[in-house]
């Protein structure tokens, strides 16, 4: 049985608040652990008023708290944003409170806009990439500690903490690849160029002390329900939202609807069913055949599962159908 793991941004739905979110992610995280999910990961975006998941670190230790099995950890944190001894001593707190059950994933994008990522990260000029250089210190942060080393983590230094490197282009799959890490592929909203990411990652792929073969993640999207209509109408919530994203008019989740014939353009719908070409839309039986060959397809060792649902039972009634999809691959 292929792992299946959880995605959650933290939505904030139309006229709700950051605290009915983040109710609702504690709640999610304990019925996942319940279906035997592997992790539950939080993503880092931030300027964005239907994302709550902005400080990251603090919703990990929230859904840490609420849960005792599942793994925890952020899918991702944007390292640009960030000092990486900050990100070490964040990540090294997690694993001193919850030992064994925390990841750390790496990105590279800042997940926001220039300027907020200005205001993030004052001392980091957003034109330059130092991306690779952010990610050693990082890695050295997690080392034991030399005894005259003058600047260490603490909590962080000598625990292990798997790190992961995410991506959305060739990039962090060459860079996974060199540094043998762990690989998580964002194709639930960027598939392009995920055939090639993995094929890349598994080509040039350097055991080390880390991890000893290749081992791929790859994000996708599912809204499963118990009818076809009913799973169609509630990924219109995640249709809309990328709608009024290439609009650029971000906001809260909004409610499903009964079709999007009305609501975009033929441009609009090209581009939004490319970027979500990875979703799997409608009942387990139906999504069935579509997951085995996806998997197939792209020999991911573990899948991790998007579901921007409007309503709250709604989307656990995903989860849990997902779930049983799982156990029948």
């Amino acid at each position: 049985m292929i792992p299946f793991s959880v995605l959650d941004l933290a939505p904030i739905c139309a006229g709700g608040t950051a605290s009915q979110s983040f109710a609702n992610t504690r709640d999610l995280a304990q019925h996942a652990e319940r279906w035997n999910y592997n992790r539950y990961w939080l993503a880092e975006h931030h300027n964005m008023t239907g994302i709550a998941s902005a400080a990251t670190a603090v919703v990990i230790g929230h859904v840490a708290g609420a849960t005792s099995r599942i793994r925890v950890g952020a899918g991702g944190i944007m390292l640009p944003n960030h000092a990486p001894l900050v990100v070490a001593e964040q990540f090294g707190t997690l694993e001193s409170l919850y030992p064994g059950r925390i990841d750390l994933g790496l990105g590279r994008a800042p997940g926001t806009d220039q300027r907020t990522a200005r205001a993030l990260r004052h001392r980091h000029d957003p034109h330059i990439d130092v991306f690779a250089q952010d990610a050693e210190e990082l890695f050295h942060y997690f080392e034991p500690a030399a005894a005259d080393q003058p600047v260490r983590a603490v909590p962080g230094a000598g625990l292990d903490v798997p790190i992961w490197i995410l991506g959305s282009s060739l990039y962090g799959a060459q860079f996974a690849a060199a540094r043998g890490l762990p690989f998580a592929f964002a194709s639930h909203f960027a598939p392009a160029q995920l055939k090639a990411a993995l094929q890349i990652y598994r080509d040039r792929f350097q055991p080390s002390e880390r991890l000893a073969a290749p081992y791929a993640m790859v994000g996708i999207n599912v809204v499963a329900a118990d009818s076809i209509a009913d799973a169609q109408r509630a990924f219109t919530s995640q249709q809309r939202q990328f709608l009024n994203l290439i609009r650029g008019r971000p906001g809260q989740l909004q409610p499903p609807i009964d079709g999007m014939d009305d609501v975009w353009s033929l441009s609009e719908r090209q581009h939004i069913e490319q970027a979500l070409a990875c979703s799997f839309v409608g009942t387990p039986d139906g999504i069935r055949p579509a997951l085995r060959r996806f998997i197939d397809e792209t020999g991911a060792d573990e899948l991790i599962v998007a579901g921007h649902i409007f309503d709250h039972a709604t989307r656990l009634r995903s989860y849990e159908l997902a779930a049983q999809v799982r156990d029948s691959l």
